[in-house]
């Protein structure tokens, strides 16, 4: 099988924000990894298919307004009509408030800030490939 990957990259502004000291919540990543499911399976299948759940959900470092999340997810395993992955959210750019409301370091090594594997399906009427 050729491998069928996706990444995203964006800024988390404030209004991504939802506790304190401009931290964003760990339901953002999991929206990104919704996202990036949905690629897959137009990639795949010509149709967004559906999500059927998650099996695994790590937070493993905070992120705040003003950082750069890359999301990547790749389909692993490919049934009838279900399709296994696996998400990584990465922070590569992160905000530096503590410098200035405007300063920012680019990370030479991305911090990872999930992980997640999960399940996703498409009706075989809603496959066009």
């Amino acid at each position: 099988m050729e491998k069928i990957t996706s990444t995203i990259r964006l800024r988390m502004s404030h209004k991504d924000a939802h506790y304190g000291g401009s931290l964003v919540d760990g339901a953002h990543m999991v929206h990104l990894f919704g996202d990036v499911a949905t690629e897959l399976l137009i990639r795949l299948d010509g149709d967004e298919g559906l999500f059927l759940k998650y099996t695994d959900i790590q937070f493993l470092a905070p992120t705040y307004a003003g950082d750069y999340i890359e999301a990547y997810g790749e389909i692993t395993e490919i049934g009838n009509t279900s399709r296994k992955m696996k998400f990584e959210a990465r922070k590569v750019v992160q905000a530096r408030p503590d410098v200035s409301p405007s300063a920012a370091d680019y990370l030479e090594e991305p911090m990872v800030v999930c992980r997640a594997e999960g399940i996703c399906v498409t009706p075989k009427a809603s496959k066009r490939k």
